[in-house]
């Protein structure tokens, strides 16, 4: 099995050995099976060409219109099996899409290997695009592609015996003697086929890396329009709409330098097409006409010959035909096959590397010569060691740069840059809020109890924490959809975030500035709200004002190295 076939292998098989394998097995048993129906008919309408044409020539009326009705019934039975055969397809291509992109999305989200992944410049870029439209395009290739290939072979099986015994013999003078060649006509169809596919093979390779990057380039395109979308306000505040057009202008030029790229090579690759295409018309008429002008066929035999030639060669040629749609497939599969790689990459790295993380049997959070470093393995910290008991606060303060920030994430469990031993509870209940406040869409409420359910979180608890929290007016609008990233204010955020901490009511809290966008008196009420509220929780907090050390048992300053 060559590499890239092995890499279809492992990106297909699971689905077809999950517990949807049944159903999806009997889908493809009858779109096969539909499939090979057509060929018959095909197959049948190749005969009816001979007893259509020869009434033609006799002037055969009756003949003519038996004719006629014989393919009103084989046309008919054509549609019905065609129609049906499509829809099926895309029964199994929606149902196999869902399969796979629950399952993907299931495993970026599994150990934070979406935030691992974007750690490193070694990262896959733009991983929604390749669950949300790299997933589709591999199983409508897949299918349309591996089916499109059983119906050559079937087609090339059934009218390769037709064309065969249609061909009669040639003989060709070679010197002084006579060669004979039977079935000529089959040999003449493999010979245009078999040129006409090594010279696409050589005229369209190119197409398969120039596909991946356009794909690439798009999905950068899409990416740097979000971001522009969601980080409108800022944009506007900086008076950066130069900036953001110029950057979005260069996406756009990538993409389209890389199309004209595209264009230049399917140019040359139409050219050789339709030119290839344009002399399969014809071609078999010329090969045949010496035995029609010899009065060994009639018409209806020259015509049967003919439409049997094209099936065959059209068999013979379905890599040409397929040809950009197997570019598109190569570079498709590259891309799923690397994203799936670098999840698993990331996590045999979290499970060699960061620290070690032990279960203690009390709810002390305990450090023992931790050092944090960076990706490129600058060393931030060295050799931290701290115990934090039950209800204990920590306040980490220092200049920008010194690794507040990355240490709290190493405590959380979120930086695998970082060696030594963490001691904590299995029982530990861990909660991160970070500066800025991530507000999922959808309705108020569940961006409030965000991450855990609406049907944990009863109506009088969330409306009496929001009171508490100086949130009383967004009551009424708990039942309305927005974007609430952006209709809230930063200060809202933020105070949605200690609601939620209030309402989850973790063992441990880590807050990176979670206060930051707050003015002194609304975070000295929040602070004091969890402290009388949550007692026995442990509290970490990164922050650089003063005001936050009455709230924090313990104080640590960093100066870029411990």
């Amino acid at each position: 099995m060559t590499p890239f076939f092995r890499e279809v292998y492992q990106l297909a098989a699971p689905y077809w050995r999950s517990q949807e394998r049944w159903q999806a097995r009997l889908l493809l048993a009858l779109v096969i099976g539909m499939n090979l129906g057509i060929v018959y008919i095909t197959v049948q309408l190749n005969k009816w060409n001979n007893d259509f044409y020869n009434a033609l020539q006799a002037v055969d009326r009756q003949a003519f219109f038996h004719a006629l009705i014989k393919f009103s019934w084989l046309a008919g039975s054509y549609i019905v099996l065609a129609v049906y055969r499509q829809y099926l397809n895309q029964m199994l291509q929606i149902r196999w899409r869902r399969w796979m992109s629950v399952r993907y999305i299931h495993d970026w989200l599994t150990r934070e290997r979406y935030y691992r992944m974007q750690l490193t410049d070694q990262g896959v870029d733009n991983p929604d695009q390749r669950i949300s439209e790299d997933i589709q395009q591999f199983i409508a290739l897949s299918l349309n592609l591996t089916i499109g290939m059983l119906d050559a072979v079937v087609t090339l099986c059934s009218f390769v015996v037709i064309l065969w015994s249609l061909s009669g013999e040639l003989t060709v003078p070679l010197g002084d003697s006579f060669v004979t060649v039977p079935g000529y006509m089959v040999w003449a169809a493999a010979l245009y086929a078999a040129a006409g596919t090594w010279i696409m093979l050589k005229l369209g390779r190119p197409l398969i890396r120039l596909n991946f990057e356009q794909q690439r380039k798009e999905a950068n395109l899409r990416f740097g329009l979000v971001r522009l979308r969601e980080n409108s306000e800022s944009i506007a505040f900086y008076r950066g709409e130069t900036q953001e057009e110029a950057g979005l202008t260069l996406r756009l030029n990538a993409v389209v330098d890389n199309f004209w790229r595209i264009m230049r090579r399917q140019k040359l690759l139409n050219w050789y097409t339709s030119g290839y295409s344009q002399i399969a018309v014809i071609f078999p008429f010329l090969v045949a006409a010496p035995r029609f002008f010899a009065k060994q066929i009639q018409l209806g035999g020259l015509m049967q010959t003919v439409s049997a030639f094209g099936r065959v060669h059209d068999a013979l040629s379905y890599i040409i035909d397929a040809y950009n749609s197997i570019a598109t497939w190569k570079a498709v599969v590259d891309r799923l096959s690397g994203f799936r790689d670098k999840m698993e990459t990331v996590t045999t790295q979290a499970d060699a590397e960061g620290p070690q993380r032990v279960a203690g049997g009390e709810d002390a959070l305990r450090v023992e010569d931790l050092t944090v470093r960076l990706p490129h393995g600058a060393t931030l910290i060295q050799h931290l060691n701290l115990e934090l008991p039950s209800g204990g606060s920590l306040l980490i303060a220092g200049p920008s740069g010194a690794g507040k920030s990355t240490l709290l994430r190493t405590l959380a469990g979120l930086w695998p840059y970082a060696e030594g031993r963490i001691i904590l509870s299995e029982e530990a209940r861990v909660m991160f809020i970070p500066q800025r406040t991530y507000l999922p869409l959808g309705p108020l409420r569940d961006a409030i109890c965000y991450p855990q359910r609406v049907a944990e979180v009863s109506h009088d608890a969330l409306t009496e924490t929001l009171r508490a929290c100086g949130l009383a007016h967004l009551e009424e609008r708990l039942e309305e959809e927005g974007n609430w990233s952006q209709a809230l204010s930063l200060g809202e955020q933020q105070r949605i975030a200690f609601a939620r901490l209030l309402l989850l009511a973790p063992t441990h809290a880590f807050l990176d500035e979670a206060s930051a966008a707050l003015d002194e008196e609304m975070e000295a009420r929040l602070y004091a709200l969890v402290k009388s509220r949550l007692p026995r929780m442990t509290l970490i907090s990164v922050g650089h004002r003063s005001t936050l050390t009455q709230w924090h048992t313990q104080l640590m300053q960093l100066r870029g190295a411990i």
